[in-house]
């Protein structure tokens, strides 16, 4: 069975050498790792990660668990996670919900970051320890070995709504998400405004999507049924605002001009449709979630929540300031 002294000896190296072109290390000239790499090929080498995993206890491997493949933002969170985690030479393996029990173990991974709303606050609570740090971007948990690094949803979605009260919208309705920590947030700050300025709220206002574009154009088309529709419709994410201004225009009505719409995000398609909404930093959150994680990794006893700020971008779907 060909092992790693066999490569060594064939590519003129040493296994060390070998060692650190199998785990991605950055201190072997580029020539020598093309020749190991060729070697490798050749002899039909596979690395045994996980056996070498098990024998150390170390993987210096991260996962991020997230909940679906469909929302384009996941892919910033993505690339800022991966440009942290190869910064700090650590790998990097990606998986949704039906995995996370299985590679949520040292085995395979030294901790996690999860974008899950569907994993149970109490499973995450038996899994974190001191030698298996887990950050969740998703909700607010102050437990030891857990740390939250979320959007300051309440924060954001107040500078939104208060804007729009003081362009004078009065008829307000909420297209929200499922249930989840962001959404119950942003409908709070939401409320709150409105309370704040004695502008009153009707309960069938309040519209019930899934973050889809699907379901933001499927509500849209109940509020033109409505009898007394809203001046303005905040959506809690871009895509249901996409879906909402889409079935809007289909039937002609005129966006801002007949009803105005924002979302939050700010995706690459709501900056190029023009669509009000707050600018969520991606790529800094999943960088920060990385370090974050990595810290933990390496014996940081911080687990304090990262509240992450964020700021309203005006465009064309709303008045402007």
């Amino acid at each position: 069975m060909i092992g790693i002294k066999d490569v060594a000896k064939k590519a003129g190296v040493s296994p060390s050498t070998v060692s650190n072109v199998i785990n991605g290390r950055t201190n072997v000239g580029e020539k020598t790792k093309e020749r190991v790499q060729r070697v490798m090929q050749d002899l039909h080498y596979e690395p045994n990660i996980i056996g070498k995993t098990l024998k150390t206890g170390s993987s210096r491997t991260i996962m991020f668990s997230f909940s679906d493949f469909e929302r384009k933002f996941y892919l910033s969170i993505i690339r800022g996670i991966s440009e942290y985690v190869k910064l700090k030479d650590y790998d990097l393996i990606i998986c949704t919900n039906k995995s996370t029990d299985k590679f949520m173990n040292r085995a395979f991974t030294n901790g996690c970051i999860l974008l899950d709303r569907r994993t149970p606050d109490s499973f995450l609570i038996k899994k974190a320890n001191k030698n298996y740090p887990i950050v969740v971007m998703d909700r607010i948990m102050e437990v030891p070995n857990i740390k939250s690094v979320v959007v300051n949803n309440y924060a954001s979605e107040r500078a939104l709504v208060q804007g729009l009260v003081d362009l004078k919208y009065k008829n307000f309705a909420f297209l929200g998400g499922f249930e989840s920590e962001d959404n119950r947030e942003r409908f709070r700050a939401f409320s709150d405004v409105l309370k704040e300025n004695n502008i009153p709220f009707k309960k069938d206002h309040y519209y019930d999507g899934d973050y889809t574009g699907k379901s933001g154009y499927q509500m849209a088309r109940l509020i033109m049924l409505s009898e007394h529709r809203p001046d303005v419709l905040v959506c809690a994410n871009d895509e249901m605002a996409m879906g909402a201004i889409r079935a809007f225009r289909e039937n002609g009505i005129k966006v801002p001009e007949d009803i105005a719409v924002c979302g939050f995000d700010d995706t690459e398609t709501a900056k190029m449709m023009g669509i009000t909404t707050v600018d969520v930093p991606n790529y800094e959150r999943g960088y920060l979630a990385a370090q974050c994680l990595v810290e933990m990794i390496e014996g940081s006893k911080n687990f304090d929540p990262f509240l992450i700020n964020s700021n309203v971008k005006w465009r064309s779907t709303t008045l402007i300031p």
